[in-house]
């Protein structure tokens, strides 16, 4: 489930009063593919739903879990010179083995002739040999063993960085073998004169099977827009345009009036001897129940009864005492279930004046002619993003029941390397608003990323799913869709098509795109087919 970072707002008669702050979830908008520090490509990418309400996602937004064909073997050392470790602190921090799934972990043994190592170490001993300035040699002349000596480790990992990956690659080609984890080398052997000897263990997709993946429904919505639903937001615009103006006659606060009033509050029993509370509840009991000059909407859909059955029909000048019993499960858990006296003040009346509508309105909203025109391309508009978000939720519906039918066990990489997406994503979007690093490192990220898997599994199973049946149905991305969806990540990330294009090819993201795209291709196709 979404993780949410939030703060009670002060505003004790509304019904919703948490605001979230951020949820490390999919965000709405482009995102551009990320360039990966590993050598071996794994995964990235989000949970391919819609975001905000209006917001079409690209494919470039979707999970990308594409295996790749092989694999350098990783040492398991811990290198401090290449690991990046921006956002974190060195002290007590450790890199643990990655855990694989056994259900999805293969092992090769390989073994180098005795011939091929001598060779190689001869080969690197020369390389040395030209390039040491050792005092009391000329340059090309420091004899081997001097070299043997001196550059003995370095000599052993230059044979190592040569053999190890060449031949695992020819291990895994000669069996077969997707890795779609970095391999763990073990149980390496290397002597010069003698066969070079090691393990690697990794990680496959495992086999399974999608039979009948045709026959799987879910209910598909119709897209089409209602008048009910064009007249809705036609309003929604038409007040979000609105003036607030004084109440001048004098009468009292009715439905639809907004009451200015000051205010102060006190939680029945708070400060009662011997009453024990959390640290949380303390620390919110000192804070006063208080406001100046705030405004209330009479009988509002957000306001609480109790305070419009109070308010209404009271004059600027009057001071009212009520008393309001909030439910168990009202949004401020300080108020949660408790009963609060109010001490209130009208200060004055305020209604709202509704824009008419008419052509002046048309054009003040941007490059309309008329009304006529404004209710036209909102219609379009309208229209439009209903059929995405319908064909989306349909999509991600679909997929979810693709997802039960077919359990198979998960390679944890893939799961990890989504978890971190995610969270990458999470903590762009909180230093975005402003959340500075000292305080993301306060964060509790053993119990973020927790929070973070069970999404990142059913994005990594979704995508496998969606992968395979691509297979089936051999659907392919041509060269006009990816020029397309480069178009328009260019637009929304206001980056020149030309220096997109070319970094995206640097970091070797297209092929990324490529398969999003594919997949969302397929997801269509499917959705297209349901009755």
């Amino acid at each position: 489930m979404p993780v949410c970072l939030e703060w009670a707002g002060s505003v004790p008669w509304r019904r919703d009063s948490f605001a979230i702050v951020s949820r490390l979830r999919s965000s709405g908008g482009a995102r551009e593919p990320q360039k990966f520090k590993s050598r071996f490509p794994g995964n990235e990418g989000t949970s391919g739903e819609d975001g905000p309400e209006g917001n079409h996602l690209t494919s470039a937004e979707t999970t990308d879990v594409t295996p790749a064909a092989t694999a350098e073997p990783e040492s398991t050392e811990h290198n401090h010179e290449t690991h990046d470790h921006e956002g974190h602190e060195h002290e007590g921090h450790t890199h643990p083995q990655p855990i694989l799934n056994p259900e999805c972990t293969r092992e090769v043994e390989v073994e180098v002739s005795a011939e091929e190592v001598s060779k190689n170490f001869r080969t690197v001993l020369k390389r040395y040999q030209k390039m040491a300035r050792i005092p009391g040699f000329r340059p090309g002349k420091v004899p081997e063993s001097v070299l043997r000596s001196r550059f003995g480790a370095a000599t052993r990992e230059d044979v190592v960085e040569a053999l190890v990956p060449e031949h695992f690659r020819a291990a895994i080609t000669e069996k077969g073998l997707r890795p779609v984890s970095q391999p763990q080398v073990t149980n390496l052997e290397l002597e010069e004169g003698k066969p070079l000897r090691f393990k690697a263990a990794f990680e496959v997709v495992p086999e399974f099977s999608i039979d009948g993946y045709q026959d799987v429904k879910v209910e598909k919505p119709d897209a089409e827009l209602t008048d009910a639903e064009f007249d809705t937001e036609l309003e929604r615009i038409r007040d979000s345009h609105a003036t607030m103006e004084p109440v001048a006659e004098d009468r009292g606060l009715a439905d639809g009036d907004f009451a200015q009033i000051s205010f102060t509050g006190a939680v029945e029993g708070e400060n009662a001897e011997g009453e024990a509370g959390s640290e949380e509840t303390e620390k919110a009991s000192a804070q006063p129940i208080q406001g100046q000059d705030v405004s209330v909407e009479i009988g509002g859909a957000d306001t609480v009864q109790a305070f419009s059955d109070a308010l209404r029909s009271a004059k600027p000048g009057q001071e009212l005492k009520f008393e309001v019993t909030y439910p168990g499960d009202f949004a401020q858990k300080r108020l949660a279930g408790k009963t609060v006296a109010y001490n209130v003040e009208v200060r004055g009346i305020r209604r709202k004046v509704l824009p008419e509508l008419n052509d002046q309105f048309a054009k003040e909203l941007g490059s309309y002619d008329d009304l006529d025109d404004l209710k036209k391309k909102l219609r379009e508009h309208l229209a439009s993003d209903k059929k995405h978000r319908v064909l989306a939720d349909t999509r991600n519906r679909l997929l979810e029941a693709l997802v039960a039918k077919y359990p198979f066990p998960l390679p944890e990489s893939m799961v990890q390397n989504q978890v971190d997406a995610r969270l990458e994503r999470g903590l762009r979007a909180l230093a975005a608003q402003g959340m500075r690093t000292e305080d993301m490192r306060k964060l509790d990220f053993e119990r973020l990323r927790e929070a973070q898997r069970e999404s990142a599994v059913n994005e990594v199973q979704g995508t496998l799913v969606l992968d395979r049946i691509a297979d089936v149905e051999n659907i392919e991305v041509s060269d006009e869709e990816v020029e397309r969806e480069l178009q328009i990540i260019s637009l929304q990330s206001r980056e020149p098509l030309e220096n997109l294009r070319d970094r995206l090819t640097r970091e070797g993201s297209l092929a990324r795109i490529r398969e999003q795209l594919r997949r969302e291709k397929t997801g269509n196709l499917l959705v297209e087919r349901l009755a």
